[in-house]
């Protein structure tokens, strides 16, 4: 089978490291495992960032790749949850463990160091293949899994969401933000969202968005909190600055959820803000499986549709990554499995 596989580490502050279109073997599945026969896998952030060596527990040879969606082509002896011919989408949290709270030392993420998606093929344990929704193309379903769970645990289980509630999600247009956005409208929330790009905002306010600002804007977070009035939650990936203005427009008893910090650490916190206002400010990464079917079930439910940015042959992996590492990007990126 045609397969993206990384060879080399490289440390932090080296070039990418580079990988290879090539011929490995298919996989076999074991009793308890599914072979899949994929149709699109999806970019994330952390491929990247495994190719520049700035991920834990890069191990090599490995086949990159999270967010895929495919063909059941065989099945293991204890499997029954599937049959050959059913039409999946794969959750890449693996071992999550037995705690909701927090994952095992188990856990893991599919894609480096277990073999995943950039390939014709993979086999996955058969607990984490579910039902491809319906209303949802194969190319869709792909484009869900990592970003959609991220998101769907930092809205729901840490942020709590509630109908009503004021939602403030900096940095629309990435993929997990995107799902943030789209679950917390589906929840019955109010959302706000910051860009800066002026055509990200207003393609958040057609995803359900009630309005947003451009942070380029000297006064952008006032601007804000008059346009929302402050926020019951607000859903973090950039840290920095960013983070302390959210600080600033959190209502008294809010919650704070960060999953990320692009733009590095938070410096010069003034900590009676937090505590005078009795914020909860929580840490949020990927989830468990339970999280996984009530994201996919919301997903059906609500016949949310996640937004594509663009879609490349699996042979033109390179190309993707770059346009990712460039950052312009709003929504999710494809490949296309030959």
């Amino acid at each position: 089978m045609k397969a993206v596989v990384l060879k080399d580490k490289v440390k932090m502050g080296d070039p990418m490291a580079p990988v290879y279109y090539e011929d490995v073997d298919v996989p076999q599945p074991d009793e308890d495992e599914v072979l899949i026969r994929l149709k699109y896998a999806a970019l994330n952030r952390r491929d990247v960032f495994i190719r520049y060596g700035a991920y834990p527990g890069i191990e090599v040879p490995s086949i990159l790749g999270s967010d895929g969606s495919g063909v059941v082509e065989e099945v293991g002896a204890n499997v029954s949850n599937v049959s050959i011919g059913d039409e999946v989408v794969i959750n890449p949290s693996l071992n999550w463990g037995d705690n909701p709270r927090f994952p095992s030392k188990e856990h893991t993420i599919l894609g480096c160091p277990t073999d995943g998606t950039y390939a014709q093929y993979v086999k996955v344990p058969a607990e984490y293949v579910h039902p491809k929704p319906k209303h949802l193309t194969f190319k869709e379903a792909a484009a869900i899994p990592l970003a959609g769970l991220t998101a769907y645990r930092a809205v729901v289980t840490r942020g709590e969401v509630k109908e009503g509630d004021t939602v403030i999600i900096p940095g629309i247009g990435g993929g997990v933000a995107t799902f943030a956005l789209q679950i917390a409208v589906a929840k019955g929330a109010n959302v706000y969202v910051t860009s800066s790009s002026d055509e990200k905002i207003e393609q958040a306010i057609k995803l359900g968005a009630k309005g947003g600002v451009n942070y380029k804007n000297e006064n952008w977070s006032k601007e804000l909190k008059k346009m929302s009035g402050g926020a019951d939650l607000s859903i973090d990936s950039i840290g920095g600055d960013t983070f302390l203005e959210l600080i600033n427009l959190a209502k008294p008893g809010s919650i704070l959820v960060s999953f990320g910090a692009t733009t590095g650490p938070v410096n010069n916190l003034v900590m009676p803000r937090v505590f005078f206002k009795q914020m909860d400010i929580r840490g949020s990464t990927m989830g468990n499986s339970e999280e996984f079917v009530n994201m996919l079930e919301l997903y059906e439910k609500h016949e949310l549709r996640p937004v594509i940015d663009s879609v490349f042959a699996l042979e033109d992996v390179d190309k993707a990554h770059e346009k990712m590492d460039k950052g312009n990007v709003s929504g999710k990126i494809l490949l296309e499995i030959p």
